[in-house]
């Protein structure tokens, strides 16, 4: 599986991914949204569960590469996630923050939006982020997403929950059935 933007290429984990995503996910700064930034297991873990997922259900989180560059900059895709109770389909993103405010995570969300929509059956897709986390929200909005509920969250004290639906993508993208 791959998808392409106009500077990104989209593609499956490897365990070869391993170094470059330590270096993202290890990072204080970039994960101040999370009870605390990932040791060597746990992003070794996160690599074998999206490899799991990509077997399982034909999608996970996949890994970013800048087209000029060919570095590895971050992960988007989706996964299932508890969102206030249900098990829904989240369009999650990490990004390098040597790559921040360049909108590579909205060009990576937004291709994702458009392959879920096309490939899979689901009617909505969320994001959802920790309160504090505006760069994840307004990554969310210019998605095409709206905040649609405020939760309490054990993890994060409280979420915000955004989505799109079919319905709203295809207007969007001026798709007509």
């Amino acid at each position: 599986m791959m998808i392409e933007t106009k500077r990104l290429i989209l593609r499956e984990y490897t365990p070869d991914d391993f170094d470059a995503l330590y270096e993202i996910l290890s990072d204080e700064e970039t994960m101040t949204h999370y009870p605390k930034p990932f040791d060597e297991d746990r992003v070794r873990g996160w690599i074998e569960w999206n490899i799991k997922n990509y077997a399982k259900y034909g999608f996970g989180l996949w890994a970013l590469i800048l087209k000029e560059t060919g570095e590895f900059i971050g992960d988007c895709g989706i996964t299932l996630q508890n969102i206030d109770g249900e098990e829904l389909p989240e369009i999650g993103y990490h990004v390098h923050k040597k790559y921040w405010q360049r909108g590579l995570g909205k060009e990576a969300a937004q291709a994702v939006r458009d392959w879920a929509f096309e490939n899979t059956d689901y009617d909505a897709l969320y994001s959802y982020m920790k309160y504090t986390n505006t760069a994840s929200y307004k990554t969310a909005l210019a998605n095409g997403m709206k905040k649609i509920k405020e939760y309490p969250d054990e993890k994060n004290k409280i979420s915000y929950a955004c989505a799109i639906t079919r319905s709203e993508w295809e207007k969007l993208k001026g798709i007509t059935t």
